[in-house]
């Protein structure tokens, strides 16, 4: 062992301080997240926003004036979606509530028709048989409650974090319309006052980083569109009633890592094979399986190559770990991480910064090719 660390201490200290960086910062963030969202957030809100007022800006209108307009059409695009939204589910669930007394019939007389089957059956069975499966059956109930007791808190919780998501967001649309009427005057002081090697670290995120991340985003508006049309076609197809509200919904749960369209999909089949619905149940499977591999098929060429990273697993390890450690801000992170440090590989600073023993390898680990297909050589001993 002693001639293993001897040849890999240094390249050992180098990744490790690597690695004590990237944690630090993501913790600093994750930190700052939790005290500052509304910062965070005014930052994106400013992004959307500043085209319309240079636009206007450029029309004639003083900035204060521009960035006040940008920032009402910004409201109105996003009260209008609300509302269309909002209109459109609450239609839906009134449908939901007014078939509910049909659901829940269809239910009571399966339950019952089930309950009649098993006393028949349990009767012939020998008496310890009939004692197992009774506590097989409560071992299942108290499964069964517990699931649905931390499923209502985890909603409970949700509630209250969008609750806090939606007061933060506002404060972070205010914060926006002041970055944006004051943005000209903080570019000239981040000019004159910023140190050259912060000045080069930002134009390297800006060149390499920052493109990425919008080529990120593009990339999951194009999933999410794509489930929300095979989910709305699917469902029209098999006549489930409430299209449209369910396809948004699974669009929804589509963006958030994790969880996914079938959080929405296998209750709804469960619920069917109990009510005895068979077909309508495997409709929803085969439609359920047609979305989840065209979307995994499609995930690795549309959102891993905007970014270059064509592996859905090291994506979804590096967004499960982030989320454990820092919550909601790893999860943000993730993609600007792994953004960043492919980028770093790829311009060759991370061949610079790990020292790694000549003689061990007969091309370096950590070569890789730029974007000019132009191989780096910056291996240091």
């Amino acid at each position: 062992m002693l001639p293993l660390y001897k040849k890999y201490w240094r390249t050992a200290f180098d990744i490790g301080l690597i690695v004590l960086t990237v944690y630090l910062v993501m913790l600093a963030f994750s930190r700052l997240y939790n005290i500052a969202a509304p910062v965070f957030l005014s930052f994106i809100v400013f992004w959307m926003i500043e085209p319309i007022a240079r636009f206007f800006h450029r029309r004639g209108l003083r900035k204060p004036f521009a960035s006040a307009l940008a920032v009402l059409i910004f409201l109105l695009i996003i009260l209008g979606l609300l509302f269309g939204a909002g209109a459109i589910i609450v239609s839906q669930i009134m449908q939901l509530q007014n078939n509910l007394p049909v659901y829940t019939t269809m239910i009571q007389e399966q339950f019952e028709s089930l309950t009649n089957f098993l006393q028949t059956k349990l009767a012939a069975l020998p008496p310890d048989v009939s004692s197992n499966m009774n506590g097989y059956f409560k071992d299942i109930t108290n499964f069964a409650k517990n699931a649905a007791q931390g499923f209502f808190l985890y909603i409970v919780g949700f509630m209250g974090s969008f609750t806090t998501f939606i007061a933060n967001f506002g404060i972070a649309i205010i914060l926006a319309f002041f970055l944006s009427t004051e943005i000209g005057s903080w570019r000239s002081i981040a000019s004159e006052k910023t140190p050259k090697t912060i000045k080069s670290a930002v134009q390297f995120l800006k060149d390499h980083v920052f493109t990425k991340i919008g080529s990120y985003l593009k990339a999951q508006l194009k999933l999410i569109s794509i489930t929300f049309v095979l989910a709305y076609i699917g469902l029209l197809i098999l006549g489930t009633g409430n299209a449209l509200s369910i396809a948004l919904i699974c669009a929804v749960f589509d963006f958030l890592p994790l969880l996914g369209v079938p959080v929405i999909f296998i209750p709804w089949i469960i619920y069917l094979f109990v009510v005895g619905n068979t077909s309508l149940a495997v409709g929803l499977l085969i439609l359920l399986a047609v979305i989840m591999v065209i979307r995994q098929l499609l995930e690795p060429k549309i959102a891993g190559q905007s970014i270059g990273v064509t592996s859905a697993f090291l994506m979804l390890s590096f967004m499960i770990i982030s989320l454990s450690i820092f919550g909601i801000a790893g999860l943000i992170m993730t993609p600007i991480l792994i953004i960043l440090l492919k980028e770093l590989l790829q311009q060759g600073y991370l061949q610079r910064w790990i020292r790694l023993p000549k003689e061990e390898f007969e091309v370096s680990p950590l070569e890789a090719k730029s974007q000019n297909n132009e191989p780096h050589h910056h291996t240091s001993s």
